[in-house]
């Protein structure tokens, strides 16, 4: 065989080998951006999804709750909870509010069965958190846990069971250390003798629907 010819059989391999190298990498180059386009579709859907979740919260009963926007937290309206200094009996609180509170439990437990019969692998926390007013009282920690308990046990006592399969319930008792606070937050302002509602959306795994 020639030296010509040699080279003329190399240069054309040498061709076939790099189209072919061409077209597998164009081959993976294509599938890699399926992979990617799909994989960015589906994190899309999911915070869509979650957003829609975190949004649902908007449609608690408004008649007892208003946004917060400083805190970006729903809070209850037109409802005093304040205790006597140093107690946690629920009875501290008059009974037209209790009342209120009742309606609010009941309120919170709809939220949660209807929210999760559109969402069933959506949980949501609900967090009772107890708070004191800022002084030098000892016990402000456990008093105020003391009181977050208080209403649940007035819930329960009274045919309200939040705790489900759709909720988790904490309770908790932030002393006077919990950044919602009525100002101003000092020994005398009795407002902060109180329990505070938090009801948060836990989404769990958002699956990709066709």
């Amino acid at each position: 065989m020639s030296k010509t010819t040699k080279e003329s059989f190399f240069w054309t391999s040498y061709s076939d080998l790099m189209t072919s190298m061409f077209f597998v990498m164009l081959v993976l180059f294509v599938f890699t951006i399926v992979l990617y386009h799909n994989k960015m579709k589906a994190t899309q859907a999911q915070l869509d999804k979650i957003k829609e979740i975190e949004e649902s919260i908007e449609n608690i009963n408004s008649q007892y709750f208003e946004y917060d926007s400083q805190y970006k937290r729903h809070t209850l309206k037109n409802i005093s909870v304040s205790f006597t200094k140093g107690s946690s009996n629920i009875y501290d609180i008059p009974q037209d509010q209790l009342d209120k509170l009742l309606s609010v439990g009941s309120s919170i437990k709809k939220f949660v069965d209807d929210a999760a019969n559109e969402n069933p692998n959506v949980k949501y926390l609900l967090i009772l958190e107890g708070q004191s007013s800022r002084d030098n009282y000892v016990r402000n920690y456990e008093l105020s846990y003391e009181r977050a308990l208080a209403l649940f046990k007035y819930w329960q006592d009274n045919g309200i069971d939040c705790n489900t399969n759709h909720c988790e319930v904490i309770i908790s008792g932030s002393g006077h250390e919990s950044p919602f606070r009525v100002q101003p937050d000092n020994s005398s302002n009795t407002q902060n003798q109180r329990f505070v509602i938090h009801i948060i959306p836990k989404p769990g795994i958002i699956q990709q629907t066709e």
